[in-house]
């Protein structure tokens, strides 16, 4: 994974920035971590109404099964780069599993050697990148989506930059990966244009 994700806000802050519902999510905040439960926002059936449910990021790897697999053995996949992967299509193409996954920053780090760089949205105290969601036997999973970094991640003067970032999306965005068909929605996972992100290198 070339970066890791914080949510720095209870859920009853996250429902009010995404005039959401909180349910029973009980998030007091914290980094968002594969392989744990963190909030993640849907839309509820036909009514367009917005709910947080807790979800385990990460889906079971391909050829593997949570029941099948014995403890400590099991491999998630939290993070979604090939759109046409017969892995994720049935997912991405179905507008009832896309969700929003909340954040309040997020830290790249293009190696060992280079900075580790914290972003966040200016101005946002919270923001969200797409997701996608299903429900296994036992528990709802989901992963997050990533692109290419965008400009403000580059290096100024050569060397290697992040691979990859979360396909963040503004206001606008936020609605139509909820609810729009897939060559729709599609067109929105691309590397972030906005000029409010802001990148501070933290070292």
């Amino acid at each position: 994974m070339a970066f890791t994700c914080n949510l720095d806000l209870p859920s009853e802050a996250i429902a009010d920035s995404f005039a959401a519902s909180a349910g029973p999510d009980p998030w007091a905040g914290g980094p968002i971590l594969p392989g744990q439960f963190a909030p993640v926002i849907v839309c509820t059936g036909g009514s367009g109404r917005k709910l947080i449910r807790p979800m385990h990021w990460g889906y079971p790897a391909p050829g593997q099964s949570a029941e099948m697999t014995p403890p400590g053995a099991m491999r998630w996949v939290s993070h979604v780069r090939n759109l046409d992967s017969p892995y994720w299509i049935g997912n991405l193409r179905h507008v009832g599993l896309r969700c929003l996954i909340p954040l309040t920053s997020f830290v790249l780090q293009s190696g060992p050697k280079s900075p580790r760089l914290q972003c966040r949205i200016a101005g946002r105290p919270v923001f969200a990148a797409a997701g996608i969601w299903r429900d296994l036997t036992d528990m709802p999973v989901v992963a997050m989506l990533t692109t290419d970094p965008c400009h403000a991640l580059l290096p100024v003067e050569g060397g290697k930059g992040p691979a990859s970032m979360p396909a963040l999306l503004d206001d606008a965005g936020q609605a139509q990966w909820l609810r729009a068909d897939w060559k729709e929605a599609r067109n929105l996972i691309k590397p972030y244009g906005n000029a409010d992100l802001i990148v501070e290198s933290l070292r």
